[in-house]
């Protein structure tokens, strides 16, 4: 599959602290795993004023359709979506300001401490509603609400369009643009006055996956708009590029049976990654130079990463006993 701007398979290799770190890049059908992608909250700014006239407040409409997107994207099934509670806990950390959520550099400082291959960012273009009364006998007016007097006929027209960036990690690049719209209409004739609000949702938080949500007009296109959305992205899965961490590292202390690497977030781990331990037994050197050759290990067992940081993580083991300071780690983590 061609690949815009990456070459099929690229390395890059440095060091950090007193582990190595090298991320090479291979397109998923090479890897045989799925990109692993964050979908970032979508802006709004532009569309603020319409969305507090729909819902007689300041909903964030922003994280109602990341969480509809997430959920697409899941269904659709090529790419793989962290959990939005690591998501959270990363921005709540960074201090991450909603004025940076379409941007691609913060959106790629997120992706890094993720440890995802890209994220997604977006922004909502679109989101209103236009309704028009006819009426004879009584008042008439369009807006979002009407009160006519005697015989009258209402159309309603909603209105949603949001774009997406995959954004690669690494250098801040937009590697794929996607778009969804999304559009719904409603006619009534009727007797009388009388006449309200359609969209029935007043202030506070709405849960756009609601069924009383999707049942309302702005619902409807709002739902349109993230399934082209989702089904956009999907095809764009082939362009990402699947990133393989090789960690290499120490452990540094081990304490009441858990278990301290001089390696964390800055080396690309993060929880739940599980780490081979080995111990060096004998070191091979060339008889002329002195250079290390070989390096001969045992198995000792396997540990996984229960807590982070930037240049540490806590362990506990899988497997093995007998872990001592000094005994080496490695794994390659996707």
């Amino acid at each position: 599959m061609k690949m815009q701007r990456f070459l099929p398979t690229c390395v890059v290799g440095l060091m950090l602290l007193a582990g190595a770190l090298v991320v090479s890049a291979q397109t998923p059908a090479l890897s045989g795993r799925k990109p692993r992608v964050a979908v970032m909250d979508f802006d709004y700014g532009t569309v603020q004023t319409t969305v507090a006239a729909v819902f007689g407040t300041n909903v964030d409409v922003g994280k109602g359709i990341t969480n509809l997107l997430v959920t697409g994207l899941v269904k659709d099934g090529n790419f793989s979506v962290i959990e939005r509670s690591a998501l959270d806990k990363v921005l709540n950390e960074q201090n991450f300001s909603n004025s940076n959520r379409a941007d691609p550099n913060s959106a790629a400082k997120i992706g890094k401490l993720l440890g995802v291959d890209a994220i997604v960012v977006g922004t909502i273009t679109e989101f209103g509603n236009e309704t028009k009364n006819t009426g004879l006998g009584g008042g008439g007016g369009s807006g979002w609400t009407g009160a006519l007097g005697g015989f009258h006929h209402s159309k309603s027209n909603a209105n949603v369009a949001i774009t997406a960036r995959i954004i690669n990690i690494d250098t801040g690049e937009i590697m794929a643009v996607a778009d969804g719209n999304g559009t719904s209409s409603r006619s009534s004739t009727g007797m009388g006055g009388g006449g309200g609000n359609w969209n029935g949702h007043g202030g506070g938080a709405v849960d756009f996956g609601s069924s009383d949500f999707q049942n309302t007009i702005i619902g409807e296109a709002t739902k349109a708009a993230v399934d082209q959305l989702a089904t956009n992205l999907d095809a764009q899965a082939g362009k990402v590029p699947v990133r393989i961490i090789v960690v290499e590292g120490e452990v540094a202390a081990v304490d009441s049976g858990q278990i301290i690497l001089n390696v964390g977030a800055k080396a690309g781990i993060k929880v739940g990654d599980q780490f081979n331990v080995m111990r060096v037994t004998r070191i091979i050197k060339d008889p002329t130079t002195g250079a290390v050759l070989r390096k001969m290990t045992s198995t000792v067992g396997v540990v996984k990463a229960t807590d982070v940081d930037d240049i540490s993580a806590v362990c506990s083991p899988v497997s093995g006993t007998d872990f001592k300071v000094g005994d080496v780690i490695k794994t390659v983590t996707q």
